[in-house]
């Protein structure tokens, strides 16, 4: 009887011993600083990235595996007629879905590649679920329609605490960035369906804790919350009294680590990623 082998990429922010517990495969994303390159979490891990990155004087560049590299995987798995379901970052931050899709055409494998729409936990909580039941023995059908249902029944928030990569990758002007500085201002913003979208402000670290519980306790209201995940880029101010008050509140089985590169580029120094998902 032929298995399904599930395959994500680096920016799930899943440690080495999930991985392996779970028997997920990770394609690593490669990071640029300066004139040296690394792969994500194989020989550059999330905290000593950070520091390379406050002394860089430019934003470090992310770049998507080849389809080369995912070939390479699908040909290995899927040698003995076994089905791979490749689940990756959303393809509104990076080409990474659709190296997979190219690779997908190429190999005799029999792949499934799905575009999560999200990233960190929120991308895992697809992954984790497609690898329990594939271990279960589900069809790939059976999977897929999990994922999906997953992926709909998913909130994830990120809160940049600086404003410099967002002005340094050309996503804000300086003048907004100096107003915003002035202001102490903390960007809220959902990432719905992909889509990067501002959905308040707060002027400190608390307001910025008191809103995410808050939405949390209003979203989940009569629900049974299957997974939260509380990532950060050196933001304990943040997520520690978040993390905090999610426990308090009756829910403590929190993924609870540094974020990926990839998505420190882009956010910052200070940053939090919050997610979560319901029955």
């Amino acid at each position: 009887m032929s298995r399904i082998h599930i395959v994500t990429d680096s920016t799930s922010d899943l440690r080495p011993e999930v991985l392996k517990e779970y028997g997920v495969h990770m394609v690593p994303l490669s990071i640029q600083i300066g004139d040296k390159t690394y792969l994500d979490r194989v020989d550059l891990e999330p905290e000593s990235f950070l520091g390379l990155m406050e002394k860089s004087d430019e934003l470090p560049k992310s770049s998507q595996p080849a389809p080369g590299v995912f070939k390479e995987l699908y040909d290995e798995l899927g040698k003995d007629g076994d089905q791979v379901l490749s689940i990756h970052m959303t393809g509104g931050m990076s080409g990474t879905v659709e190296s997979a899709r190219t690779a997908a055409e190429l190999t005799d494998t029999d792949v499934t590649v799905i575009d999560s729409r999200y990233i960190s936990y929120a991308l895992s909580f697809q992954v984790l679920e497609a690898a329990k039941m594939a271990k279960d023995g589900k069809s790939m059908e059976e999977i897929v329609a999990k994922v999906d249902d997953i992926r709909r029944k998913t909130k994830l928030f990120v809160v940049v605490d600086t404003l410099d990569n967002l002005v340094k990758g050309g996503r804000i002007g300086k003048g907004r960035a100096m107003v915003g500085s002035f202001l102490k201002i903390k960007p809220i913003a959902s990432l719905d369906d992909g889509e990067y979208t501002p959905v308040a402000k707060a002027r400190s670290h608390k307001k910025v804790v008191d809103y995410l519980f808050e939405d949390f306790i209003e979203r989940t209201k009569g629900k049974t919350v299957k997974g939260v995940g509380l990532v950060h880029a050196g933001g304990l101010a943040m997520a520690e009294p978040l993390r905090e008050k999610i426990i308090e509140s009756g829910f403590k089985d929190i993924d609870f680590d540094f974020t990926t590169p990839v998505i420190s580029t882009h956010t910052g120094i200070g940053a939090i990623g919050f997610m979560f998902y319901t029955d």
